[in-house]
């Protein structure tokens, strides 16, 4: 009788000291990832950006963390928008065969003659580069793109920092704030 009593108490030890040893050994891995997952996040770096376009095909999620970010500061709020309509265009209207971007993720809304918003539609933006190359090269670049946190799977090895031409996506803590164009200088920022 003693013998089963206490091969049962040494297997309920043992059964103890193993549950324990893998939920410290959890906490301790969730503790680690948590750590060093949400501690640091990607960002674009605007100044260094060249609107290659990979960033809407090299993300790991099927629709690009990477959005357009209008500065509203900078933005000339033109009628002839380098980043909404297509070089060249017949007119000056919102139909879709004048628009830059591909996917309408730009509203076009009227302030007064002759001014205009322009305004991003994040659920429709693939981060395609288009509009921000297009204002850049003829507006005052006021459009750009950065990486949503809220999208972003936080990768240890970004795809789209692996391929970027320019080298414009960057790890940051996440306690710093967004790059926005307008809110400083490249000057500042060094």
């Amino acid at each position: 009788m003693e013998s089963k009593a206490h091969n049962r108490r040494d297997f309920i030890r043992r059964s103890v000291r193993v549950s324990l040893g893998l939920t410290v050994g959890g906490v301790g891995a969730l503790a680690l990832k948590n750590g060093t997952t949400d501690e640091w996040v990607w960002q674009i770096d605007p100044f260094e950006c060249n609107q290659c376009g990979r960033c809407a095909t090299e993300c790991v999620r099927n629709i690009s963390a990477v959005k357009c970010v209008h500065a509203y500061d900078l933005c000339g709020y033109c009628d002839l928008c380098g980043g909404y309509l297509k070089p060249g265009a017949p007119r000056i209207d919102t139909g879709a065969e004048h628009q830059l971007c591909p996917t309408a993720a730009i509203k076009r809304k009227y302030i007064e003659e002759p001014f205009f918003e322009y305004v991003i539609e994040e659920d429709l933006c693939i981060g395609c580069a288009k509009c921000v190359k297009g204002c850049t090269s003829f507006g005052n670049g006021s459009l750009h793109l950065q990486i949503r946190h809220d999208l972003c799977r936080n990768c240890n090895q970004c795809a789209i920092a692996r391929v970027c031409p320019s080298k414009a996506i960057i790890r940051v803590p996440n306690t710093e704030p967004y790059l926005i164009k307008g809110s400083f200088t490249k000057s500042d920022k060094t």
